[in-house]
């Protein structure tokens, strides 16, 4: 029996929410459409998988059957799949990189040129992610090594460089009536409206709402936006303020927006992160030691 593995996929995060809403959040699609894919998947079966109350959804015994086969099952695709778009790429001697907005800031340049040294005959391609995706790729396996912002999520599942810190600062509308200071303290901040990132996105919206610096008091959200500019869109219409790494002033200038220094924030850290596969990858490590030869860490 043939299986659309997507199917699969959507089962096992329903299966680990135990309820629709939360599980077309994660899945980035609308509850109906979720619905309609496991009812397919139960009639692909002839099993029923869950039964469906007010409290959620409960796995059937069918469906603990196979809640407890398709993950492995799932990560066994995974694998085979990219080992085969691994050779895909070496093949053709592409290695695929991930990043978020300014990724390594000015250092980028040099990071590439020092990997093409590194590796005659080899072209970089670098693929941009949304703020949706803060792991830039590397958990789908759409990219063999990632500059990234740190933290994001699933971070632990995969080998982190740290290269570089930037102070964070705080981008404002230019009329906002902190916009005149030069430095701004981050209690100053607290009771504004922010720009957010998506709430799937976990510690790294956090990260940039300044959650672990606000003593408590929960950020209040004025605006989400998914792409740098939406974000600036944002702020410069007055929905919200955003804390920002400090190169967003050089990357990210616009007018209508400001960027002063915030005193109270901890800084930003840059990466480079790569899937544990990938240790034995000679071409990625080969990205890694550029990044560390041309930008530093530790």
């Amino acid at each position: 029996m043939d299986v659309d593995t997507r199917l699969l996929r959507y089962f096992v995060t329903v299966a680990e929410e135990g309820n629709l809403t939360r599980a077309a959040e994660r899945l980035f699609v609308s509850q109906p459409a979720l619905t309609k894919q496991i009812r397919q998947l139960e009639n692909r079966l002839g099993v029923r998988l869950f039964s469906r109350s007010r409290a959620g959804m409960a796995l059937t015994e069918p469906g603990r059957a196979l809640a407890g086969r398709a993950p492995a099952l799932l990560e066994g695709w995974d694998d085979a799949w990219r080992a085969a778009t691994a050779a895909s790429r070496r093949a053709a001697r592409v290695l695929h990189v991930g990043y978020l907005a300014s990724a390594a800031n000015e250092a980028t340049p040099r990071i590439i040129a020092g990997f093409a040294r590194r590796r005659p005959g080899w072209r970089v391609e670098m693929r941009q992610a949304p703020w949706s995706v803060p792991a830039a790729g590397l958990a789908d396996g759409t990219v063999d090594v990632a500059l990234v912002r740190l933290p994001f999520p699933g971070q632990d599942g995969f080998r982190v460089r740290d290269l570089l810190t930037e102070p964070r600062h705080v981008a404002l509308p230019a009329a906002h009536p902190l916009a005149a200071r030069e430095v701004i303290a981050f209690r100053e901040l607290w009771d504004e409206p922010f720009v957010a990132a998506p709430p799937e996105t976990g510690a790294w919206r956090e990260h940039w709402l300044g959650t672990d610096e606000r003593d408590g008091r929960p950020p209040l959200v004025g605006a989400v936006t998914e792409q740098p500019d939406d974000w600036l869109s944002a702020i410069a219409n007055g929905l919200g303020v955003a804390l920002a790494p400090a190169s967003a002033a050089r990357f990210y200038a616009r007018p209508g927006v400001v960027y002063r220094p915030v005193d109270g924030v901890g800084p930003s850290r840059v990466a480079v992160a790569w899937p544990p596969a990938a240790d034995a990858n000679p071409v990625v490590q080969d990205f890694v030691a550029s990044c560390v030869a041309e930008v530093g860490g530790r």
